[in-house]
């Protein structure tokens, strides 16, 4: 792979440089911004180093990235409301400090005589690629046409490396392509995590689906020291052995009775669980004093997915101990990932800026297929490059 950072100025300027970033962000996520920036999604602050590192160096940034599956719906206002990165472009205006330019649909000469003619630096960002068809279904002809408007490609969206998408993979067929900032971070971070770990190796797993996190634990069965479960993952774990799991919410296709006693007293589970109408809904007082201990003394940290049901304040204490207690250990090298745990770091308060020992992936679903040791469509593209500068 070849990486951004190692390009000097002189092969960036008065370069078009079409920069694949991950904007999949809810409007909910959005709230705030547009009355002083209440709280900046790490999606957007994570690649802001990346585009000034470009426009530092006289490169012109054409952004490319998606929201949502608008494919699925017919609701034009929906599409347009919920799903168009227009709002984008007004936020990336205000924290670079520059114009940035939306470009509506259509690529065409026009278009491209427009960014060939701007000044360099300047910054353009194209509307929802997965409102065009051809995107999910990794297009040769549509990355070509994308590939049209830019001299040099850039991933910068480790979360959606994972999805053999044209603007993702077949794109490095058309241009000479590079590892961003953020995915360079990412590749470094969890390659740590798996090849160069400090023992204890503990992973904690959690949230609501054991099926997408069973390659992770096959992977790290023998690299870790502690599987540390709870979310509606330890409901599963406990069903397999026979356990009453009331109205919980578990996978009721997913057998783990022979990963359990496989790995015997590496799979931690819960001791205790708060329940209500039912359903287990948060791991206990008891599992958190003992996951606190563990978490305490470990070398390396590996956290994906919540404790309890966090959406719900009187359920989210397991997680919020738990978090407490990474962030507590300042030695331990930690990897985070997934939504709804980054959420329960409580980061707007602490504005993303964490101790060196703690890495946010921007990957969910594509950190828990990397740490299975599964091969990435997007990361496999900038492998195998068939063009060179």
């Amino acid at each position: 792979m070849k990486f951004l950072s190692q390009l000097k100025p002189n092969q960036l300027r008065n370069k078009i440089c079409l920069l694949r970033v991950d904007l999949n962000i809810q409007n909910a996520d959005l709230y705030g911004l547009a009355r002083g920036f209440i709280r900046v999604p790490l999606k957007i602050t994570a690649i802001l180093p990346t585009i000034k590192f470009l426009t530092g160096n006289e490169a012109k940034v054409v952004i490319l990235s998606h929201r949502g599956r608008p494919q699925k719906t017919k609701n034009l206002k929906l599409k347009t409301g919920n799903y168009s990165l227009k709002p984008f472009a007004k936020i990336f205006s205000q924290l670079l400090k520059k114009p940035v330019r939306f470009i509506d649909f259509g690529i065409s000469q026009k278009l491209k005589s427009e960014i060939e003619n701007s000044p360099v630096g300047s910054v353009f960002l194209l509307e929802n690629l997965r409102f065009f068809a051809e995107e999910e279904k990794n297009d040769k002809r549509f990355a070509e046409k994308l590939a049209s408007l830019g001299d040099i490609y850039v991933n910068d969206a480790f979360a959606v490396s994972h999805r053999e998408n044209a603007s993702v993979s077949a794109i490095t067929e058309f241009l000479p392509s590079y590892v961003g900032l953020v995915l360079e971070k990412e590749v470094e971070n969890l390659n740590s995590a798996t090849a160069k770990f400090k023992k204890p190796l503990i992973v904690i797993l959690g949230g609501a689906k054991v099926s997408d996190k069973v390659g992770l634990i096959d992977n790290f069965s023998k690299k870790a020291d502690y599987f540390l479960i709870g979310g509606a993952m330890a409901n599963t774990f406990f069903a397999s052995q026979g356990l009453p799991v009331g109205d919980s919410l578990y996978e009721k296709e997913v057998d783990l009775a022979g990963m359990a006693s496989r790995l015997g007293r590496k799979i931690v589970l819960p001791r205790d669980t708060v329940i209500y109408r039912k359903q287990i809904l948060d791991i206990g007082p008891e599992t958190i004093k003992e996951y606190q201990k563990f978490i305490k003394n470990a070398g390396t940290i590996v956290w994906n997915g919540p404790m309890g049901l966090i959406e719900n304040e009187r359920f989210a204490k397991g997680t919020k101990e738990i978090a407490a207690a990474i962030l507590k250990n300042k030695n331990a090298e930690t990897v985070i990932g997934g939504g709804e745990t980054i959420a329960s770091l409580n980061l707007k308060a602490i504005n993303y800026k964490l101790k060196a020992n703690v890495f946010i992936s921007t990957g969910g679903g594509a950190m828990l297929e990397y740490l299975a040791g599964k091969k990435l469509p997007g990361l496999e593209a900038l492998n195998n490059l068939k063009i060179n500068e």
